[in-house]
């Protein structure tokens, strides 16, 4: 649908998004891993880490050797897994656009306490839908679609560059652009689209980011922008009345 490629909003509470690179290198991390192991290696991480609703819920076992940890873990573990290098980049550079505004939001700690329920809320979705799927869900999508819901509620009026259809680059307000993009998942959601994505993960994953954004977001920080804040990378001091007549304006440029 599109690509998100830069947001002009800076941050404000944090000086960085510690939790948000945090989460992208340990996905990159535990894909380089798996990727690189033999094909008998990456089954096993797939059955033991990812969520299958279906041994969840007990009604399917899993033969001994894949059983890495208890089921209930994989409600979190599956969002670290990703089946290749598209599937990850795509929800990285999701999590690495929007991400640091929201964890700027919510603050360190509980922006990881977000990313996680989101998550969970995913798969918990996903397994109501289908519980006695025997399919390994895997991948960030449920923690990110939380991530775009909550970034939509705090700043519908930030432009963001995307590439539209892959191919366009369109600088467009976050409430066209991610409200359109929420509406998609519902629609594929709901008339059955593509079966190789969980559609209802990302929708668990949607619900959640709505509701926990506004029980953890920072008590001074509004929701629903009123107004587009120019980035600090593109503000311009104007000079003093007590700087020479040939004192040039001076810009700060990088984000701060």
């Amino acid at each position: 649908m599109f690509i998100p490629l830069h947001d002009a909003n800076s941050l404000k509470r944090i000086r960085f998004q510690y939790v948000t690179f945090g989460l992208i290198a340990a996905n990159v991390v535990i894909f380089a891993l798996t990727a690189l192991g033999s094909e008998s290696s990456q089954i096993a991480a797939v059955l033991g880490f990812g969520y299958i609703p279906s041994v969840v819920s007990d009604t399917v076992e899993l033969p001994p050797e894949y059983v890495i940890l208890p089921e209930d873990l994989t409600y979190v573990t599956y969002a670290f897994l990703h089946s290749d290098i598209w599937h990850l980049g795509g929800n990285m550079l999701f999590l690495w656009v929007f991400g640091d505004n929201v964890e700027d939001a919510l603050g360190h700690f509980r922006f990881l306490a977000f990313y996680i329920l989101c998550a969970i809320a995913g798969a918990a979705f996903h397994g109501f839908i289908a519980p006695v799927s025997q399919v390994p869900l895997i991948g960030a999508s449920g923690a990110i679609a939380g991530v775009v819901t909550a970034y939509l509620i705090l700043h519908p009026r930030v432009k963001i560059w995307v590439l539209a259809f892959g191919r366009i680059p369109l600088r467009i307000p976050a409430y066209i652009t991610l409200a359109l993009w929420i509406a998609f998942q519902f629609f594929m959601f709901l008339t059955g689209g593509d079966e190789q994505v969980s559609w209802a993960c990302h929708i668990g994953g949607i619900v959640a980011g709505a509701i926990l954004v506004l029980l953890l977001k920072r008590a001074d920080v509004p929701v629903l922008d009123k107004e587009i804040v120019t980035p600090r990378a593109a503000v311009v001091e104007q000079p003093s009345a007590v700087r020479p007549k040939d004192a040039q304006p001076v810009a700060r440029w990088g984000r701060q």
